[in-house]
């Protein structure tokens, strides 16, 4: 796949998330869990690959802070979520891979890495392990939704080549 289709789906799958976090997210705290980011990130990551994978979520969380239905803790879990998923798939070429690997970036690093930002710039009191439970709920749901569509996708064949693009015998995409 080349660069123009490469954005091209990117920027769709972030519209896509972008619209649909108005319609689904579960408010926890002052965090919104939004499991879409996560399924996003899992197509992406398997899709595009790393850096196209980390762009999305980057567009995603932009766009759902400016549009007021995300929160500033929707970059460090869904960039960090995002780049384990596409890591590991690219790795292994194994979807339940892919999806662990958001689970556990999202699910635990992201959450980690939200406690810094909860302390320092919002004045929150927040313990470092805190976020944990809701992202890993969070991250697992959209994770799973993820896996499930693209082996659906997988079973079809309606992906077969943009799978074997993105493998480790084709860097130079």
């Amino acid at each position: 796949m080349d660069k123009t289709k490469k954005l091209t789906l990117t920027a769709l799958i972030a519209a896509i998330t972008t619209v649909s976090s108005s319609l689904i997210y579960i408010p926890v705290g002052f965090a919104k869990i939004f499991p879409i980011q996560h399924f996003a990130n899992v197509l992406s990551a398997v899709l595009l690959g790393p850096w196209y994978a980390v762009f999305q979520a980057v567009i995603s969380s932009t766009l759902r802070n400016l549009l007021g239905t995300g929160s500033i803790f929707a970059y460090p879990g869904s960039m960090i979520g995002a780049f384990f998923a596409a890591i590991l798939y690219k790795k292994t070429k194994k979807l339940t891979f892919a999806a662990a690997g958001e689970v556990f970036g999202t699910g635990i690093l992201g959450a980690m890495a939200t406690y810094p930002i909860s302390i320092l710039l919002l004045g929150q009191e927040a313990a470092l392990f805190g976020f944990i439970p809701a992202f890993m709920i969070s991250s697992f749901t959209g994770a799973l939704m993820g896996y499930g569509l693209l082996k659906i996708l997988v079973r079809n064949k309606a992906i077969g080549g943009m799978l074997d693009e993105n493998s480790t015998y084709h860097r130079g995409l």
